[in-house]
């Protein structure tokens, strides 16, 4: 048994912040929480002084590539290093992720099951993982592998990551079932290009048929999947909405629909809008990237206080593993620039992310009969939400009741 005591509770409910107050965990369970004055401590429980701190439930992203080291063909592609080097990597990002406070991640792309069942098995530290293998959409989509000069990618196919490339009412429901028996814990497709997709295929161009959305969306509910939808604007953004997709991805150009807001209110539709990729995309990208960054940013901001303003569940997600890892918190940072307070940015990345993920009954807040998902933040982000990037702030991590940093000294 673990008591951490003389904490600022922020619950990730979005209630206030409550000071002094201890939590009391019993192997993976949040037993009691209460005033470190009133509650009663067992003996025999070892005890975390949090005095000066913040205890925050575990952070989650809802939207990340943690397999992803550059944007450049032979990275994405596999070739630049041996497939084992490769793996040590991922091995490496998954431990610092979880160091920074992450306890959870849904990736949203190029990383195989092994990776969830490796972590779940501890033969490697990280946060708890659900995958989406690979990203669905029809040639010439935003999932093919092709270069610009029109060649395939050379390396021979993982089994563990199937092609996302399907054409058709049937391939589309036959691609789904073939990532739910790969091991995928939710469905990823597009609808639109987006910033890093060939120039001639814009955030804004449909790619896929209204048939096809709606097989796809039909086949992952009926298999007990949730969908998550890349899509920025235009008819792609519409359809997707309209089939009833559990979350739309970037969505930068839902101010130009705004019906869709409420659509998406009554199909209890989830927004991940990841400002933190357009940041690269914007500094870094290629030529069009750049400017397609720059043309949907205020496009962006707006969709999201309309998004809140109506009553959406905006969820946090970086989608920048392309770019750098470890600094998921950025998110949190770019949500809070768009008009955000503080504490609604936090519950953007626990509370609602864990619906998003369809966790909310195990993790996301800090509630007795949780799963003991913790971390504790040197001072209060409320205060100054900077000091959740990198994890610079953060001195200790638990996750389902497992102590993974402890830079704090523990008395009896």
């Amino acid at each position: 048994m673990k008591v951490i005591k003389n904490v600022n509770l922020i619950d990730g409910t979005g209630n206030p912040p409550v000071d002094n107050v201890a939590v009391i965990i019993n192997e993976n369970i949040i037993e009691a929480i209460g005033n470190t004055e009133k509650i009663t401590i067992p003996n025999s429980a070892e005890v975390i002084n949090g005095t000066g701190m913040s205890l925050l439930p575990g952070l989650i992203d809802c939207h990340d590539h943690l397999a992803y080291f550059g944007y450049d063909t032979a990275g994405r592609w596999g070739l630049d290093e041996r497939r084992s080097t490769r793996h040590m990597r991922i091995a490496s990002v998954l431990n610092q992720t979880l160091l920074s406070g992450y306890t959870t991640v849904r990736d949203a792309g190029g990383l195989d099951a092994g990776f969830r069942d490796a972590v779940d098995q501890k033969l490697i530290p990280g946060p708890r993982l659900q995958v989406s293998l690979s990203i669905i959409s029809p040639t010439g989509g935003v999932g093919e592998e092709t270069s610009i000069s029109g060649y395939t990618n050379p390396s021979a196919p993982d089994p563990n990551l199937p092609s996302g490339v399907a054409n058709g009412i049937e391939g589309m429901r036959n691609k789904v079932r073939e990532m739910v028996h790969a091991g995928a814990d939710v469905i990823k497709f597009a609808t639109t290009g987006g910033a890093s997709s060939k120039a001639g295929l814009g955030p804004k161009d449909m790619i896929i048929g209204i048939d096809e959305i709606n097989a796809i969306v039909t086949e992952a509910h009926q298999l007990g999947k949730k969908v998550m939808c890349h899509a920025l604007g235009g008819l792609g953004l519409r359809c997707a909405i309209e089939a009833g997709v559990d979350s739309i991805e970037h969505g930068a150009y839902l101010d130009e629909d705004p019906e869709l807001l409420s659509i998406m209110v009554e199909k209890e539709i989830f927004f991940a809008p990841t400002f933190s990729v357009y940041v690269f995309h914007q500094q870094s990208g290629t030529p069009h990237g750049k400017k397609r960054a720059a043309d949907m940013k205020e496009h962006h901001i707006r969709s999201v206080q309309m998004a809140i303003e109506a009553g959406v569940k905006v969820v946090a997600g970086t989608d920048a593993g392309g770019w750098v890892h470890g600094n998921n918190a950025q998110e949190i940072i770019c949500l809070t620039q768009t008009g955000m307070t503080p504490l609604q940015a936090i519950v953007s990345a626990t509370k609602n992310a864990s619906e998003c993920l369809g966790l909310d009954k195990e993790i996301g807040t800090i509630e007795t009969g949780k799963n003991a998902d913790l971390i504790l933040v040197q001072g209060n982000p409320l205060d100054d939400i900077g000091i959740l990037e990198k994890g610079a702030a953060v001195k200790f991590v638990m996750k389902n009741g497992e102590t993974y940093l402890d830079q704090i000294t523990s008395i009896s």
